[in-house]
C-alpha cells in the first residue's frame, strides 16, 4: 500500500509559477513511475508528466514541454513539479500518481497503469 500526499497548488496570474510536491509513503518492492495527471472541468484526466523512479526517464505532455520540470528526491521519496510560464489552459486539478512502468524503464501517461492517486490539488491560472 502506497499513500501519496500532495502539497502546493494555488492561484496565480498568467506567466507566473507554482510548484507542487508529492510525498510517497509505504513500501515499494520495484521501480515504478510517478508523476501528475490533471483534469480540467468538463475534460478527462490527462497525463502531464511522469518520471521513472529507478532511472530518471521522463515523459512530458507536449502542452507543458519547456515549461514544467519534474524531479525526484529518492532519499525522501518525494516528487516535485516546477511549473513556469503558467497559462489559463493549465487550470485544472492536479493529481499525483504512482503507476506501473510501460516496460524498460519507460513511463506512459495512461490512467489504466495508475495504481495509487493523491488527493489532488487545484491549480488556477487567471488571465
Amino acid at each position: 500500500q502506497v499513500q501519496l500526499v500532495e502539497s502546493g497548488g494555488g492561484s496565480v496570474q498568467a506567466g507566473g509559477s507554482l510548484s507542487l510536491s508529492c510525498a510517497a509513503s509505504g513500501r515499494t518492492d520495484r521501480n515504478y513511475c510517478m508523476g501528475w495527471f490533471r483534469q480540467a472541468p468538463g475534460k478527462g484526466r490527462e497525463g502531464v508528466t511522469l518520471i521513472y523512479t529507478g532511472g530518471g526517464s521522463t515523459y512530458y505532455a507536449d502542452s507543458v514541454k519547456g515549461r514544467f520540470t519534474i524531479s525526484q528526491d529518492n532519499s525522501k521519496n518525494t516528487l516535485y513539479l516546477q511549473m513556469n510560464s503558467l497559462q489559463p489552459e493549465d487550470t485544472a486539478m492536479y493529481y499525483c500518481a504512482a503507476s506501473d512502468s510501460a516496460g524498460g524503464g519507460r513511463c506512459s501517461p495512461h490512467v489504466g497503469l495508475v495504481h495509487y492517486w493523491g488527493q489532488g490539488t487545484q491549480v488556477t491560472v487567471s488571465s
